[in-house]
């Protein structure tokens, strides 16, 4: 699921200093990271902290990265996901480690971050081989992934499949294989990266349910894997390689967490396909469409994410303006406009004008989303 960068509630006013982090939605595991186990239908604060950098939501735990390149989470912690050296939940940020050279990390089950020097770090569940250090065995800390240095700032894991991307533009994916969610043509699991394909314009990879949704360089979108819902536009119950979503060849961004695709073409377009029993499309339906179809007529899109367990989900998205927008399932308060009632049709999400990176929770059990805040 990518970050809305420069991707949850915003009021009336303005922040100083640096990037400020929120949360909202479902609280069961203490995801939102306030310290308790409460849940909000607003965007709230997590601390008085103005360094954080980026955030992305997994199995009902959050992963943020902040300014100085510290790496912090909390929330769900069984099978060792926080990365902290221990399987205990946490309801409040806590650091793993002490290193300063986090750029990003992504996590459901399993979760994987990138380092400024180009290394893949992992920890978590591993019995799918989701971990990608060539066992199955879960970790509580990082481990490196292989030896390569040129990982770039993609990597999505999800239903014990992980996917990322290099940035000489090559795909790789391995762990959880069946219904050919890896897309290397097979239904096997695999405990190290393997490449998909031999194409070197890849841009952008995103885990969905026992599926992944990725962009080309060159403007098309390419899924595989389970194609329940029409999640990849070919009427096929199951891809075990990339095909071709659509025809378009101006996508900028794109996004995938369920059985619902999201993206935006570079005309500012927002569009989506798939499962929208919630709404979570957005084009002010609860119908599935078996191909890209246009959310409103607005071309002030900037970036969208997509949040989506079994028979349910949620989305946000921001607009080129710094507005943040929401729809979908809401009966947690997780699309963040003070309601538990939820929409077909994006509302906005307070009044503030500066959110730079958001994103919704990655699992049916998460119903939470985040935003961070720019001065």
């Amino acid at each position: 699921m990518p970050n809305i960068k420069r991707g949850m509630m915003g009021a009336a006013g303005a922040s100083s200093g640096g990037p400020e982090l929120f949360t909202w939605g479902s609280n069961q595991y203490g995801q939102l990271g306030l310290g308790d186990t409460t849940s909000r239908s607003s965007p709230t604060q997590i601390g008085a902290l103005k360094t954080w950098a980026n955030i992305t939501f997994g199995n009902s735990n959050a992963f943020a990265v902040q300014t100085d390149g510290t790496l912090w989470v909390w929330g769900w912690g069984q099978s060792g996901v926080l990365g902290d050296g221990t399987s205990v939940s946490k309801s409040s940020p806590v650091q793993v480690g002490s290193l300063t050279n986090w750029v990003s990390v992504n996590g459901k089950n399993a979760a994987g971050g990138v380092k400024t020097d180009g290394t893949l770090w992992m920890w978590g569940l591993g019995s799918t081989g989701a971990i990608g250090d060539g066992t199955s065995v879960s970790k509580s800390s990082p481990v490196q992934v292989g030896a390569l240095t040129t990982w770039a700032s993609n990597t999505s894991t999800t239903q014990g499949s992980t996917h990322a991307v290099t940035t000489d533009g090559k795909l790789f994916s391995w762990g959880y294989g069946a219904y050919g969610a890896l897309g290397t043509g097979t239904g096997a699991n695999y405990s190290s990266p393997i490449q998909v394909g031999a194409l070197t314009n890849w841009a952008e990879a995103h885990g969905a349910y026992y599926a992944s949704i990725a962009r080309k360089t060159d403007g098309t979108v390419w899924g595989w894997g389970y194609g329940a819902y029409n999640l990849l536009g070919t009427g096929v119950a199951t891809v075990n390689s990339p095909v071709q979503i659509g025809s378009a060849t101006n996508w900028a961004t794109v996004s995938a967490t369920h059985m619902t695709g999201l993206g935006v073409q570079t005309d500012g377009t927002l569009w989506g396909w798939g499962r929208n029993g919630y709404g979570e499309i957005g084009d002010g339906t609860t119908s599935t469409r078996a191909e890209p179809v246009q959310v409103g007529s607005l071309t002030n899109w900037a970036a969208v994410a997509q949040c989506g367990g079994p028979g349910q989900g949620h989305s946000i998205a921001r607009k080129t303006d710094g507005t943040l927008w929401g729809w979908g399932r809401n009966d947690a308060g997780q699309i963040g406009d003070g309601t538990t009632v939820g929409k077909s049709s994006p509302v906005q999400i307070g009044s503030l004008t500066t959110w730079s990176d958001t994103t919704p929770g990655r699992s049916m059990y998460t119903q939470a989303s985040a935003g961070i805040l720019e001065p």
